[in-house]
């Protein structure tokens, strides 16, 4: 065991007087909208108080780990705008923010948890998930009831052995959550749970207390299904004579009233609702509502309203219910909410997906979707017409509502043929103003007109923009090129 200046010098470098949160990943996957949550609510509960948020990678599961998962995570973070002050990229104070990177300290601290009663080894052979399951009864359990020395003695000889807290066998425990309020357990009911596995790895129930103690948390941000797990983090944090961080247990985020959210199931990763067409922006925005509210009617906040306005008791006991329609709407509303500029230059891939012809304007096209976009994967299957006319019927002309006939549309193609031949420039202005003599002309609304140059133009009756803008686009040579292809229908 370490003499107590090692234990003194780990202490020295706690930093202390701040409110200090920490996000604390596995790299086992993919970035759930409950992981996210929880780093966005661990997040502004640091920025709201002016304090330090900390990144740090919880390894120690070997067998799970997938390879490229922490990259995952920092682009994330860094997509979502989640900057941390402390972590395995940057350092800090009580680095390293890896945990395996740490595993030098775990047994130190269990065997000062074994000087102190507080812990003891157990010698008995047990499967590997009996050790971390904790099922078995403490009364019958022949290791507990070993005298110091014995326990010594055996561990001395090489027999393996694994440490497990001493749970007291009477009373009660009472801990408090800024959510849940005070709760009180029967120490009976809890296990005797597996501190260092036999291999001298930690468990994630010990080795998260001890990390979250020397980097000095305030705040211990995580799900709802920790709770029962928290008398023990507190019989540890009174065994080593630390103090307790203030826990924010949050309920989890539901597919429906019946069942969690799960990859498993099909429910979305953050990746996945980003390939889907949804804003960072709305994802965070619509995130940090499951299972929180500002108060009042207001919905839409940026980033840094939320840091200026997150509160504890906005949290709600209840699950929350992921509802993609709603994140839908939240995405519509910052998709208009964008600049012109903005939403061309998230729009483009997307626009590329549908034209791949480079001398169509991304951008031109960009300025007909932006207020008939809800997600940006809508818009490459409405830009296809723009590349290649697609095959049509002549009835598409026919339209109740804009007074459009057979007889109309052709006389109207006819005519604006000539017309749009002699416009000497090829811009909105001049489109309109053809148009608008031939209007004139033959004594009818607008509509008969625009109509069948719009289906001329596209050979579809739903497109984003009208006749002018689609013209406009498409360009002299080839509008002129889709009007003759039209005439032919009525040959």
């Amino acid at each position: 065991m370490k003499d107590m200046t090692w234990y003194e010098e780990n202490e020295k470098r706690i930093p202390v007087g701040e409110v200090r949160t920490r996000f604390a990943p596995s790299p086992t996957g993919y970035m759930h909208v409950g992981n996210l949550r929880t780093a966005l609510y661990t997040y502004l509960i640091a920025r709201h108080a002016g304090g330090k948020f900390i990144l740090r990678i919880e390894d120690t599961d070997r067998g799970r780990l997938i390879e490229g998962a922490t990259d995952v995570i920092y682009r994330t973070m860094e997509e979502c705008h989640l900057e941390h002050d402390e972590g395995p990229d940057i350092g800090g104070p009580v680095a390293p923010y890896i945990q395996s990177e740490r595993m030098a300290m775990y047994k130190d601290y269990a065997d000062l948890l074994v000087g102190k009663g507080c812990a003891y080894r157990c010698f008995c052979e047990r499967s590997e998930s009996e050790e971390d399951s904790g099922e078995f009864d403490r009364a019958d359990d022949p290791c507990r009831a070993l005298t110091r020395e014995e326990s010594d003695a055996r561990a001395s000889a090489g027999e393996p052995y694994v440490i497990r807290q001493r749970i007291p066998h009477e009373g009660t425990t009472t801990f408090h959550d800024e959510i849940f309020g005070d709760i009180t357990v029967e120490n009976k009911t809890l296990d005797d749970q597996v501190l260092i596995k036999r291999d001298g790895m930690p468990t994630y129930n010990f080795a998260n207390v001890v990390d979250d103690h020397l980097m000095g948390i305030t705040h211990v941000v995580r799900g709802s299904e920790y709770l029962s797990s928290a008398p023990k983090y507190n019989l540890l944090y009174e065994g080593f004579g630390w103090e307790i961080p203030k826990y924010v247990h949050c309920s989890p985020v539901m597919r429906d009233a019946h069942n969690k959210m799960s990859k498993r199931h099909g429910d979305p990763s953050y990746e996945d609702l980003i390939a889907q067409g949804y804003l960072t922006n709305a994802v965070i925005n619509y995130v940090a509502l499951l299972g929180w509210s500002p108060g009042g009617e207001r919905e839409i906040f940026s980033l840094d309203e939320l840091k200026e306005i997150f509160d504890l008791k906005g949290i709600s006991k209840s699950p929350a219910i992921f509802d993609l329609e709603k994140l839908t709407y939240f995405n519509a509303e910052y998709i208009r909410a964008m600049s012109p500029e903005e939403f061309a230059k998230v729009a483009e891939p997307f626009i590329r997906q549908g034209v791949k012809n480079p001398a169509i304007d991304a951008s031109a096209i960009a300025a007909l979707l932006q207020q008939r976009t809800e997600v940006l994967t809508d818009i490459p299957a409405k830009l296809d017409f723009f590349d290649a006319l697609p095959a049509y019927d002549v009835s598409l002309f026919v339209h109740q509502k804009s007074k459009s006939t057979l007889e109309s549309a052709k006389a109207v193609l006819a005519e604006i043929l000539p017309l749009f031949k002699a416009m000497p420039e090829w811009n909105d202005e001049g489109i309109l103003a053809a148009m608008t003599e031939l209007t004139e002309r033959m004594g009818v609304k607008k509509s008969v007109v625009m109509w069948p140059v719009r289906i001329a133009a596209a050979g579809k009756a739903v497109t984003p923009g009208g006749a002018v803008e689609i013209c406009r686009i498409l360009g002299r040579e080839e509008t002129i090129a889709r009007l003759g292809v039209a005439l032919e229908k009525f040959a």
